[in-house]
């Protein structure tokens, strides 16, 4: 593995506490669309809500951590085509009742000016899918479920637009990379091991079983639940294996990964199969979280875990908007924790709403002429690289998804910093600043970006 990528990555988590110099910041990565109107005097509130307190909490927390970045940084470039942006936000805990009610508020208070909004998940979308499109609200979304995207049929595109590829696309494509790869994955079989619900239960449906199987990649048609809330998954996990499985699959995030990877050790399987899950296990949380229960080297549990990463991640120094948002990230002092896909993401986030404000304004004249439906005709016409190149935005085939992947691994930086730690005796670890020490979670893509299979039906 590349060096430069190794000590990329110790930078990153090192220096977060050292403040950029102002005469060194970096320019903005992106080419933004050229303002056509002057908004001096205006406001541009970035809305969004969701589980900042609840099961996703681990994840979602830097998300407005990001977007106050983001914010601070245009405020003091002069805003976006001279307005300043502001942020309007508030926690749900996960619940869907507190959902709605944050809906019916910024929907009614900022009636006027509500055309596009920022949502953390599934379960909120498909909450609000039909009255997003009654209202006429875009929405943004890191990852939508089928029906958040398409409705119950499936079929049919609505207002709510995500940068990731679907979760069962994810998978099919992850069956790709173990078909491509007999080395490493011998007579695979894969077993679901996941939690409940849309996010949870994307992929184990028969499309993606036929698809799978037809690669050669066997899908156990069982999926083994379990809950976000629970501390002992030792029954589902062993099901799963008796039933063949030498893969083991999640659509869980945070304490989720872990926790299967240190039941795995547990059962002193960690060897024999292999996990793998959609984009979220790559997270940094489940570097931490996967710390708690160390394999027979002596390195964390989830060391060797795959899963997909459809956006640059933040050892991927060669470009410019990782350059750019690790300095920021830095500057303004953000923990290590908070150095997540989330905060990654959400500025590509905040870069895409000011692309297609700018956008949209030049088009109808002025901010107070932008409705949510000439907000819709921009983000659907927009082919955008965002941020620089974190990821693509392209609406496509009336579509409503990222279409992009790669696979990664997540590995722990060794001491000499050449490469990942092949144990406990070449690890580096890293002072937590509390009397103990850290593993340095590294997630190394290990294919090209590549379009997944489009599974949905």
């Amino acid at each position: 593995m590349n060096r430069f990528i190794i000590l990329c990555a110790l930078v990153l988590l090192l220096g977060a506490a050292l403040p950029a110099l102002a005469q060194d910041m970096l320019p903005y990565p992106s080419d933004l669309t050229e303002c056509e109107v002057d908004l001096s005097g205006e406001t541009v509130n970035i809305f969004h809500f969701g589980d900042l307190s609840g099961p996703y909490a681990f994840i979602t927390q830097p998300i407005v951590s990001a977007v106050s970045d983001a914010v601070l940084y245009w405020n003091s470039h002069g805003g976006v085509c001279g307005a300043e942006l502001a942020q309007v936000y508030e926690d749900t805990g996960g619940n869907l009742e507190a959902t709605q009610s944050a809906y019916d508020r910024f929907s009614s208070e900022y009636a006027e000016e509500l055309d596009l909004l920022l949502l953390y998940g599934s379960g909120d979308g498909e909450l609000l899918r039909e009255q997003l499109a009654a209202d006429e609200i875009v929405s943004f979304i890191s990852a939508g479920s089928i029906e958040s995207l398409y409705g119950e049929d499936g079929q049919t595109p609505g207002w709510l637009y995500a940068s990731n590829p679907l979760y069962i696309n994810q998978f099919g494509f992850f069956c790709q990379f173990v078909a491509a790869n007999p080395e490493i994955f011998p007579d695979p079989v894969i077993g679901f091991v996941t939690w409940p619900g849309a996010f949870g239960m994307a992929g184990t449906g028969p499309a993606a079983r036929d698809y799978c199987g037809g690669l050669g990649v066997p899908v156990l048609a069982e999926p083994q639940i379990f809950l976000p809330t629970d501390s002992d998954i030792l029954t589902q996990v062993q099901n799963a294996i008796d039933s063949g499985a030498n893969i083991l699959y999640s659509n869980s995030l945070a304490s989720g990964p872990a926790l299967i990877a240190s039941t795995l050790v547990d059962l002193g399987m960690d060897e024999d199969i292999k996990l793998a899950g959609v984009n979220w296990v790559m997270d940094t949380t489940v570097g931490l979280l996967g710390q708690r229960v160390l394999k027979a080297n002596g390195l964390p549990s989830v060391d060797g875990m795959f899963g997909s990463m459809p956006y640059l991640w933040w050892t991927e120094r060669d470009n410019a908007a990782v350059q750019f948002v690790t300095q920021q990230f830095n500057a303004n002092k953000r923990s290590p924790a908070e150095q997540n896909i989330a905060y990654l993401v959400s500025w590509g986030a905040v870069d895409s709403i000011i692309e297609a404000t700018i956008r949209t304004v030049n088009r109808v004249g002025s901010l107070s002429a932008v409705t949510g439906a000439e907000m819709r005709e921009t983000v659907e016409s927009m082919d955008y690289a965002v941020l620089g190149g974190l990821y693509q935005h392209k609406i496509e085939d009336g579509m409503r998804e990222g279409t992009l992947n790669r696979i990664a691994v997540m590995k722990f930086a060794n001491a000499t910093m050449s490469g990942p730690a092949t144990g406990a005796e070449d690890a580096l670890l890293i002072d937590d600043g509390a009397g103990g020490k850290f593993f340095l979670p590294l997630v190394l893509p290990l294919t090209e970006f590549m379009p997944v299979p489009q599974l949905r039906g």
